[in-house]
Formats: C-alpha cells, sequence, structure tokens
C-alpha cells in the first residue's frame, strides 16, 4: 500500500482550495496539540483521501495535510474531566484517527455535536479505502489458497502418472521373468535329475577356496589402490582444497560474529540513544556512520548458513551454487566503501561530543569487543571482497581442471575482481573529490573551481613568493633574507586546471592571496626567469639562486600579472615546474588540436575521442576502467606494451597522471631504450602519432587520406627529413622571389590566443591576414595575426636586427611567432620555386595565388594541419623528454648509453630548419639538465654527518643535550635518511626476498637506522639503575617525540613509542607509577597519533592535512605496497600489462616523493648526532631485557 506521495507546493494549496470548495465533508473541528495538553479550533476539509485543515474558514492556504489511506477512525471516550470543567466536557465528543505509517502519532478531535462526531467517521473511515484493502487481502489469500490447491492437484497427477508408468514397466519385467521360467521348466522336464556324485562336492569345496582367493586378492589390489591414492598428488590437492574450504568457514564465522557485534553493540544501541530525549547522537549521523552494514550482516549470515549446510554433506563439497547466489548481492558492498571514508569522518566528528564519546567507550569496553574499537568494526567490510579473491584464488590452485566446480569457480572469481575494479576505481573518483573538498574546506573564503570534479589534484607544497616592485621587476635584494622566507612562504595547492596559492593562518586555517587562484589556461611558465645582468650578478650570491620561477598570467578581464615562486631545492623546483608545465601542456594541446581539426571535420576534441572506439571500448590488447583521467578519456586498466607506448605518444591528449605512472613503472614491461625509440619514431614521422582510425576524421581530402595508410609521403611535412624542408611558406605574389615563413610555439600562448590555421586567407596587397578576434569558449585556440603585424616585420636585408625587432614586436603583442624572410637573388631559381609550390603533387604545400580575392586553397589548409601536428609532435615528445629527464634523473644517471643517446637525439633535433626558437631553447634545456653536475641542496648526506659524527673523540652524555636538540637532529638524520631511497625499490616486495640486500638496500638501510634509534633509546632507559633517573630519561624522550610530531618528523614518534612499548621497558611497573600524568596522556596521544589501527587511519590523516618538510612512517606504505603487490599479478592470463596496478602502485610513489623533495632548514650539530648515532653503548634484544631484570626483577605472585 502507498505510504506517501510527492507533491509541491502549489499543488498542495491547489488541492486544498479544491477540498474547501468541493469537499466531502467540511467544517470545524477541535484538534489536539502536539504536546497533549491544549485543543485548537481548526477548519477541516476532507477530499478523496486528502484530509485539509486551515486556521479558519476563511484561510486560502492550508496548515496541514492528512494522507488517510490506510487509516484507522474510531470514536474515543471522553476523558475524565475535573470538577471545574465537567460541564463544558458533557458536550464534546471524542474521535481519534489511527495511522498506519512508522512513527506517526494518532491525531485525536472533537466536535460539539454527537451527528457530526459519526458523520466525520464515517466519512473518514470510507476515505481511508480499509474495506477495499480488506477486502483485497481476503481475495489474495483465496486466489493464494488456489494455487496451492492446483499445485497439489499438478504434483498428485504427476505422482499417478508416475506409478502407471512404474507398474507397466514391473508387468513387462514380470512377463519376462515367467517367459524365462517356462523355458527352464521345460529343460528340466526333458533332462531327468542325476544323483551329486563325490567329485561334484570336491569340485563345489575348491570353487568355494578359489571365491575366497579371488575376493582376498581384489581387497589387498584395491587397499593398494586406495593407498596409492592417498599419496598421490590429486588427493593432496584436495585435502589442501577441503582445507582451505574449511578455513573459509572458519573465516566466514568469524566474519558473521564481528558483523553481529558491530549491529548489536554499537548500531542498534546507537540508534536508541538516537531516539531519547537528549539524544547524543542523530540517526542521519547513524546511518552514515554505519552504511548498510546491516544488510551486509545479514547476507553473510545466510551465506555462512548454506556453507556450514554444504560442509555437513561431506565429502560432497559443491560451493559454486552457493556464489551464484552470493554474487548478485555483493553489490551492496559499493555503497559501504564509497562511503568508508566518509563515515569515519562522521565518527570522529561525533566523537568530538563528550556525551557521545563517553557512551561509545561503553560500548567498545564490552567484552564481546575484546578491547576493539568502532573503527576497527567499521573497517573489517573492506577486506571481505579481496579475502574472498585470494580464498578463490587458493581454491582453484587446489581444483583440478577438470573437477566439476572449475568454470563456476572461475566465473566466481572473475565476478569478484570486476567488482573489486569498480569498487577501486569508485573509490579513486570519491578520495580525489574528497580530498578537493578537504582543501576547499581549509580555506576561509573558500574556492568555487575546487567544486569542478573535473579537477585532478597534482601537488601541493610550501613555496617562498618573492614581490614585485611597482615596475614590475623583482625586489632581488631580498631574494635570500629570513623576512622574505617567513613573509612570503605560502602554500601551493597545484590541480589540473588551476594554480591556487594561500597564506596559512592561526588554527591551520588557509587564506587565499591577492590572485592566488591562477587559471593555466592563461598562463606561461618561465622556469629561469631572465634578468638584466646586474640581477644575475645579485642573484648569484643568494642561496635561492637556480631556485626560482615565473608565472607569466595573462587573462582576459584583468590586467596581467606575473607570479615568481622560490623552491627549497632544485629537485622541489624541477618538480613543480615539470608538473605545471604538464597540465598547461595537456590544456593548450587539446585546444590547438581541437581548433586546427574542426574547420574540416566539424568534429571538436570530445566527439574526436569518442569516435575513436580505442580510446574506451575494450579489445583484445587492452582493458578500460570506468572512471575517466583529467582528460576526460577512460583510464587503462590492462594493456599490451605496444598499446601504452601508442598512449603515450597520441597526440590528442596525455593525461599528467598516465604520464607519471608510466615513466614510474615503464621498467617493470619494457625497457628505457624502447621507449626512447618510439619518441624518436613520432618525432621523425609525426603523422603516425595519431591513430588512422582517428586522423579519417581530421582530414576530409583524399589526397590526405593516402597519408593514412602508409603511402610514402609527397609533402616533407608528413615526415622530417633534417635537410631541406621548408616550412609553412605564405607567398607574396607581388613579389615572386620573396617569402616569408611563419612558424607556431605551441607551448607558449600568451592572452588567451592562438594561431587559427584554418581561418587564414589572403588580404589584398597579397600578404596573409586574418580575421578579428572571436569569441570562443577555449581562448587559447585563437590566436590572430593582423597585416599590419606583418608590415612591421623587417626584411632580412638587416638580417642582425631581424630577430630583436622581430621579438620587440612579438613580445609587444603578447604572441610568440618567429617569422622569417628569405629572399632569392636567382629569378630563375624562385620560378623553380613557385612552379613546384604550385604542384597539385605536393598537397600541403601552398599554391600560387593569382587572384586577389581569393583564399588559401584546400590543399593549403591541409598542409596547415599537418604542420599543426609537426608542432604538437615536437611539443610532445620535448614535453615526454623534459618530464622524464627532470623527474627521474636516476635513470640517466645509472645508464650513460641512455643518456648518450638522449643528449644526441635532442642536437639532431636542434639542427632541424622548422624548429621553433622556443623548442630549440627547451631542447637545449634538457641537453643543459643532463650534461650539467647537479649541485643539489646545501644539506649535508647522511654520509657526510655520519663520518663528521665519528671523528668526534667523545661522546657525550644525553642528559647534556636538550629535547629540542635531540628532536632536530633525529629529525635531520631521518629525513637524509628517508629521501635517499629510490623509488624502483618499491617494485616488486624486494624488501621481502632472500636477496634484499642487493635488491632495496635503500629500504633496508632506513630499516635498520629505525630499529638502531629504537635499541638506543631504550638502551638509555635501562643504563639507569636509580628509578628517578629512569623516569626522568624517559618523561625527556617523550617531550623528544612532541617536538618530533611538532616538525612532522612521524617516523620519530614512532621510534620513540615503539621503543617504550617493548617488554623490557614496558615491565617496568614501578618506573611507569612515577611518570607523571602529563606525560602519559602525552603518549598516549602519540600512540594514538601512529596506532596502526584502521590501516594507520589517524596517521594517513595527518600526513593529508600536514604541509613539507615531513617524515612519514615508511613501513605504513610498504604495508599498502604489499597489499597491492599481493593482491594482484603484473600480467593478466593475456599476458596484458596491470596498468591499474602500476596506477595504484605510482600514487602511493608520488606522495613518497612529495615528502622526500622538500628538506629541513636544519643545521647539523656533530655532537647530537655522534650521541644518535653511536652503536658502542647500544643493547641488542635480549641484553636489553636482562637488563630489565636486573634493574626490576620479577615478582613471585
Amino acid at each position: 500500500m502507498q505510504k506517501g506521495i510527492r507533491l509541491n507546493d502549489g499543488h498542495i494549496t491547489y488541492l486544498a482550495l479544491l477540498a474547501k470548495k468541493d469537499g466531502t465533508r467540511r467544517g470545524c473541528l477541535s484538534k489536539k496539540s502536539s504536546d497533549n495538553t491544549k485543543w485548537h479550533s481548526k477548519w477541516f476539509a476532507l477530499l478523496q483521501n486528502m484530509l485539509f485543515y486551515f486556521e479558519n474558514d476563511s484561510s486560502s492556504r492550508p496548515s496541514g495535510l492528512y494522507l488517510l489511506e490506510g487509516c484507522v477512525c474510531d470514536r474515543a471516550p471522553s476523558p475524565k474531566p475535573s470538577l471545574s470543567a465537567k460541564e463544558c466536557l458533557e458536550k464534546q465528543y471524542y474521535f481519534t484517527v489511527t495511522f498506519n505509517h512508522d512513527n506517526q502519532k494518532a491525531l485525536e478531535l472533537r466536535t460539539e455535536d454527537v451527528k457530526d462526531c459519526d458523520e466525520w467517521v464515517a466519512a473518514i473511515t470510507q476515505a481511508s479505502y480499509r474495506n477495499l484493502a480488506t477486502e483485497h487481502e481476503t481475495l489474495m489469500q483465496k486466489y493464494l489458497h488456489l494455487l496451492q490447491i492446483v499445485e497439489t492437484e499438478k504434483t498428485v497427477a504427476k505422482q499417478l502418472r508416475q506409478q502407471i508408468e512404474d507398474g507397466e514397466i514391473e508387468i513387462e519385467r514380470l512377463k519376462s521373468e515367467i517367459a524365462a521360467l517356462l523355458k527352464d521348466n521345460i529343460k528340466i522336464q526333458s533332462n531327468p535329475e542325476v544323483p551329486p556324485s563325490e567329485d561334484d562336492t570336491e569340485i563345489k569345496k575348491i570353487k568355494k577356496v578359489q571365491s575366497f582367493l579371488r575376493g582376498w586378492i581384489c581387497r589387498r589390489k584395491w587397499k593398494t589402490i586406495i593407498q596409492d591414492y592417498i599419496r598421490s598428488p590429486h588427493a593432496e590437492s584436495m585435502r589442501k582444497r577441503n582445507q582451505v574450504v574449511f578455513s573459509m568457514l572458519e573465516a566466514e564465522a568469524e566474519y558473521v560474529q564481528q558483523l553481529h557485534i558491530l549491529v548489536n553493540n554499537f548500531l542498534r544501541p546507537l540508534r536508541m540513544a538516537a531516539s531519547s530525549k537528549k539524544p547524543p547522537i542523530t540517526h542521519d549521523d547513524v546511518s552514515s556512520i554505519f552504511l548498510n552494514s546491516e544488510t551486509i550482516m545479514f547476507l553473510h549470515q545466510i551465506f555462512y548458513q548454506g556453507l556450514k549446510a554444504r560442509i555437513a554433506s561431506w565429502p560432497t563439497l559443491v560451493l559454486a551454487d552457493l556464489f551464484d547466489i552470493l554474487l548478485p548481492m555483493l553489490n551492496i558492498y559499493q555503497e559501504f566503501v564509497r562511503n568508508h571514508q566518509y563515515s569515519l569522518q562522521i565518527l570522529a566528528h561525533c566523537k568530538q561530543n563528550r556525551d557521545f564519546d563517553k557512551l561509545l567507550k561503553q560500548y567498545e569496553a564490552k567484552p564481546d569487543c575484546e578491547e576493539r574499537t568502532l573503527e576497527t568494526f567499521l573497517t573489517y567490510p573492506m577486506f571481505q571482497i579481496p579475502r574472498y579473491i585470494l580464498t578463490l584464488h587458493e581454491l582453484l590452485a587446489h581444483t583440478p581442471h577438470e573437477h566439476v566446480e572449475r568454470n563456476s569457480l572461475d566465473y566466481a572469481k572473475s565476478k569478484l575482481e570486476e567488482l573489486s575494479r569498480i569498487m577501486h576505481d569508485e573509490v579513486s573518483e570519491t578520495e580525489n573529490i574528497r580530498k578537493n573538498l578537504a582543501i576547499e574546506r581549509m580555506i576561509v573564503e573558500g574556492c568555487e573551481v575546487l567544486l569542478d570534479t573535473s579537477q585532478t589534484f597534482v601537488r601541493q607544497g610550501s613555496l617562498i613568493q618573492v614581490p614585485m616592485s611597482e615596475k614590475g621587476k623583482i625586489t632581488r635584494g631580498r631574494l635570500g633574507s629570513l623576512s622574505l622566507k617567513k613573509e612570503g612562504e605560502r602554500q601551493c595547492f597545484l590541480f589540473t586546471k588551476h594554480l591556487i596559492i594561500c597564506t596559512r593562518g592561526s588554527g591551520g586555517k588557509l587564506h587565499i592571496t591577492k590572485n592566488g587562484v591562477v587559471s593555466l589556461i592563461d598562463c606561461t611558465l618561465m622556469e629561469e626567469p631572465e634578468g638584466t645582468d646586474d640581477e644575475s650578478k645579485e642573484r648569484s650570491g643568494q642561496d635561492t639562486e637556480h631556485l626560482d620561477f615565473k608565472v607569466m598570467v595573462e587573462p582576459k578581464d584583468v590586467q596581467p600579472f606575473t607570479v615568481i615562486l622560490v623552491a627549497s631545492s632544485r629537485q622541489e623546483k624541477s618538480a613543480w615546474t615539470s608538473d605545471i608545465s604538464q597540465c598547461i601542456d595537456n590544456i593548450r594541446c587539446n585546444g590547438l588540436m581541437m581548433n586546427a581539426f574542426e574547420e574540416n571535420s566539424k568534429v571538436t576534441v570530445p566527439q574526436m575521442i569518442k569516435s575513436d572506439t580505442s580510446l574506451y571500448c575494450d579489445d583484445v590488447d587492452i582493458r578500460f576502467s570506468k572512471m575517466m583521467n583529467s582528460c576526460k578519456v577512460l583510464q587503462i586498466r590492462y594493456a599490451s606494451v605496444e598499446r601504452l607506448l601508442e598512449r603515450l605518444t597520441d597526440l590528442r591528449f596525455l593525461s599528467i597522471d598516465f604520464l607519471n605512472t608510466f615513466l614510474h613503472s615503464y621498467r617493470v614491461f619494457t625497457s628505457a631504450a624502447v621507449v626512447l625509440d618510439k619518441l624518436i619514431t613520432i618525432y621523425k614521422k609525426p603523422i603516425s602519432a595519431i591513430p588512422a582510425r582517428s586522423l579519417e576524421l581530421f582530414f576530409a581530402s583524399s589526397q590526405n587520406n593516402k597519408l593514412l595508410y602508409g603511402e610514402p609521403p609527397t609533402s616533407p611535412r608528413a615526415s622530417r627529413k633534417f635537410s631541406s624542408p621548408p616550412p609553412l611558406s605564405i607567398t607574396k605574389t607581388s613579389s615572386p622571389n620573396r617569402r616569408r615563413k611563419l612558424s607556431l610555439n605551441i607551448p607558449i600562448i600568451t592572452g588567451g590566443k592562438a594561431l587559427d590555421l584554418a581561418a587564414l586567407s589572403c588580404s589584398p596587397n597579397g600578404y596573409a591576414s586574418m580575421s578579428p578576434f572571436s569569441k570562443t569558449t577555449l581562448d587559447i585556440n585563437k590566436l590572430y595575426v593582423s597585416s599590419t603585424m606583418a608590415s612591421k616585420i623587417p626584411d632580412e636585408a638587416e638580417p642582425k636586427a631581424e630577430g630583436k625587432a622581430e621579438d620587440a614586436v612579438l613580445n609587444k603583442q603578447g604572441w610568440n611567432l618567429s617569422v622569417k624572410e628569405e629572399c632569392d637573388e636567382d629569378p630563375s631559381q624562385s620560378d623553380e620555386a613557385e612552379a613546384e609550390m604550385s604542384s597539385p603533387k605536393s598537397p600541403s604545400t601552398p599554391k600560387n595565388v593569382k587572384s586577389k580575392n581569393s583564399g588559401f586553397p584546400t590543399d593549403q589548409r591541409n598542409g596547415d594541419k599537418e604542420f599543426v601536428i609537426r608542432r604538437a609532435a615536437t611539443n610532445r615528445v620535448l614535453n615526454v623528454l623534459r618530464h622524464w629527464v627532470s623527474k627521474h634523473s636516476q635513470d640517466f644517471e645509472l645508464n650513460s648509453e641512455l643518456k648518450m643517446r638522449v643528449i644526441g637525439f635532442l642536437e639532431e633535433v636542434m639542427h632541424d630548419p622548422e624548429l621553433l626558437t622556443q623548442e630549440r631553447k627547451a631542447a637545449a634545456n634538457i641537453i643543459r639538465t643532463l650534461t650539467q653536475e647537479d649541485p643539489g641542496d646545501s644539506q649535508a648526506t647522511i654520509e657526510e654527518i655520519t663520518k663528521m659524527a665519528m671523528e668526534e673523540s667523545k661522546t657525550e652524555p644525553f642528559e647534556n643535550h636538550s629535547a629540542l636538540e635531540i628532536a632536530e637532529q633525529l629529525t635531520l638524520l631521518d629525513h637524509l635518511v628517508f629521501k635517499v631511497i629510490p623509488y624502483e625499490e618499491f617494485f616488486g616486495q624486494g624488501w621481502m626476498k632472500n636477496d634484499k640486500n642487493e635488491r632495496t638496500p635503500y629500504i633496508i638501510k632506513t630499516t635498520k637506522h629505525f630499529n638502531d634509534i629504537s635499541n638506543r633509546i631504550a638502551s638509555e632507559i635501562l643504563q639507569w639503575d636509580d628509578v628517578n633517573m629512569r623516569v626522568a630519561v624517559i618523561e625527556k624522550w617523550v617531550a623528544v617525540a612532541d617536538i618530533c610530531r611538532c616538525l612532522h618528523n612521524y617516523n620519530a614518534v614512532l621510534e620513540i613509542t615503539s621503543s617504550l612499548n617493548r617488554s623490557s621497558i614496558f615491565r617496568l611497573k614501578k618506573t611507569w607509577l612515577k611518570v607523571s600524568k602529563q606525560t602519559k596522556t602525552v603518549i598516549d596521544k602519540l600512540q594514538k597519533l601512529v596506532s596502526s589501527e584502521g590501516r594507520f587511519k589517524n596517521l594517513r590523516e595527518a600526513l593529508k592535512n600536514c604541509d613539507p618538510p615531513c617524515v612519514p612512517y615508511l613501513g605504513m606504505y610498504l604495508t599498502d605496497l604489499a597489499f597491492i603487490e599481493e593482491g594482484t599479478p603484473n600480467y593478466t592470463e593475456d599476458n596484458l600489462v596491470n596498468f591499474s596496478k602500476m596506477r595504484m602502485i605510482s600514487h602511493i610513489i608520488r606522495e613518497i616523493r612529495q615528502f622526500q623533495q622538500t628538506a629541513y632548514k636544519i643545521d647539523s650539530q656533530t655532537k647530537v648526532a655522534k650521541y644518535l648515532l653511536d652503536n658502542s653503548t647500544v643493547l641488542d634484544e635480549e641484553s636489553l631485557y636482562e637488563a630489565s631484570l636486573r634493574i626490576e626483577p620479577k615478582t613471585s605472585s
């Protein structure tokens, strides 16, 4: 039955007026108030099954509405009145309307006339349709009864037919037996009976012995067969399979018990608490915290009962049908996993309420919980789907291929893996949105651009913003001052479309600076800001040399401005500039391709992507996920190496997430030489960078279609030849001996303008002209060249002044074009050149224009598109190489052959006569980055500090150093050890292999450093026999840990807290009794921060909200990587690369490298470092426990 309807305000008003006018029943009634203390007179109107009430009969809007469907209306006895009101109550008649909706209070009404009361009761009863519902229920019961009778009759008829068939079979059998008996009887009558002789008796005995021997031999042979089978691999496999099933049953029982505790010990009590008079939590918060955990519990209770029934019928162990039933219902996990992080955030918010926190601790203290927190129970469902996948993997490993359940279990595993991938994609997308919202909430003023779901977070960190003088020059005098570093420190957040610059205020809140929201579509990045000689000299003396970069912003509606940022190290600057340039190039390359190809094909970039099914449809060599990347293209889940290289060099788009993932993980499935060969091929044959299936949409000309199918191009534009190819030429008819070259610079497009090659036309004077500025949604795709600009370009008669004048004109216009003029001295040569250009065999070369008003022919426009492809291909190759060289320099440091190949290729590129000035400069910058010695930062290495510390003659004792000094030096040492770990060591779980010292030496070194410091702390505590001294040492180390927390050194916090939790320290009861309550409170706070509960939930939250520099706990990331490596292979069964796995690993590595790149501004103190690194007095685990027993012996109970 319908419980509710959806009405809007206008609809309700209309129905109310209709009820007031034509209602079944209208009149004035008294309605009891909600607090049951007063009666209010209201005017009621009944329309069909809706009861409206108004303040009075003249009101135009209703005060309320009741839906009467399914309600019960009865007369009610009058309440016992007081003596004073007895006379008044005798004239009142009561009736009540009881609703069948949940939690809806009954409506109590009264009238002054008994007849009126009866009429209202009858009218409301009729409006409730109660009789119809009762009649419907009766008919349904009769219908079900008849169905049961029909089914019973069908069953009986079937049984009778079966009995008849069985009787006929039995009759035939009896007939055959009678016939056989008759034949035997005839034989007996014809052969008279011969009396048995003694020989027959002996023969019977012999046969009996033979039968016995045959039985014994058969039993022995059968026993041998059974024993051989028991020892066979098949039997061993089946035993392991059964063991997996029994373990699965135990795990399922434990999981059901956990869900039962979650629901009965937390969910249901909190629901009751939310309904109390003073609720410590609302019903909405309860629903947000527990989500659909109760439904999950019911599902797994059913599954567990099915498993137990299967075990009861052992050894006939059939499980596939159970999974067939379970699989369709496991989709309920999607909601739980998608909102799990939000659930924990709501719980943390509710814990700030003291009443709720106290109540929750009471629930957690119950014996069933076994000291586990609510967060722990909420985390259990997160691992259930992966647990099923691992169980099925193990089950299939021990299930023979000919087993009856093999195919069904394979299907169940594939479905579970698909569900797991979908859940992972949804969690990734949700995490990105939540990351953006978390940053948006931290900003006091708010930031609307972060509410765009297409914004993808790239990186964050602290940079110094250099102020500009009124003339627009950098105030270099203050570049290295401490006051500038304090005043100019900014928290910067880079997204795929915007750069946000903030200052951090009190309480950790962020404030957007003036011009702090920078749209990357309007930006130009200068990695090496140019200045005057004086500025360069002054700059060379500062410690920030080569650490600053400039972002020039030219918005459409605002005055242009420049943002100058300074990084703390060359490595950090390289990371920032590489990511910013990649984001800018993504936007502009997409816009350029869209603009260049829309004239002929009338297809925009998203439509072109939709038309290329290889970008979103699964194929034999590629599989896609449901999630899109920053370029609005589906992310790759599995792919062959060839398809990954094709995506890397596809000119239409390049996701920064894909590029980072590829460069982090390519050595798992290919080599650096293969990647470089692919880039060289794309540069030399740029037309191959866009698949033929997509080029068909770009070019309408049939001549250009020849390029799509591998036919050798007739135009030098289709493939590169470094000897002579002329660039895009525009011919002037009045002067045949002179032609002007136009070059388009793709990476640097300022002021929201781009060259529209499709809009080229010829002006009356014969020079190329452009249409006026057009308003489009993506302004970076429209850069126009005016004929007046062409007139300002000097002739080649002044070659030296040409470049300067040209740059001056172009910089003044905000454009980046290089225009060259060439004059042919020999007229005959120029005529030949004109004839060659006019030849139809070269579709990409413009024809000579003879008419004044005629535009460029189609061949010229198609040639322009090829020109754009070449520029985009050059841009892509240089962009990937710059990203590779700047962010993955160790690839070239360890491989000199690769380094020389890249340098040779770039030198070859620089000799290309068609290369633009900015492209040549970019290639030169990459070569300089490869060849110059990187000075790095001024910070000493861990080896240098260790060497200086070992040169100290004496180690000063612990009490001679302050807690602040120890915390700072410990943080410096931890970060120096942490930052040198190369990211290659995070692949393949090398730290868990037998040859871990060779495969992951830096991770092993970090682990050893962690253990050495932990042993140093425990040894320092246990070397004192005096209990007061031990207490003082403990309190001082706790102070060190708290300072490390403030310094964001969470690794040291864990070093100290884990040392205090060692059995040799934890058992010192006399010592801990004297430790102050304040110190114990700090210890509890620190242990809660670095607790492994909920996969280090608190530590992850702290890392998310802190700004570098920071030293995270490496073990947390190693646990994540191990979980990813264990659950997913590198290759699928079809030998496709599991790129989704590479993406997950890459995200973890990017977070690690973000913390590695930002150094601490802490000076080394040799004496403190000597104390921390000197292991001569450090005890091992066994010696520590012996020392603990010596200072506080065990007491007999």
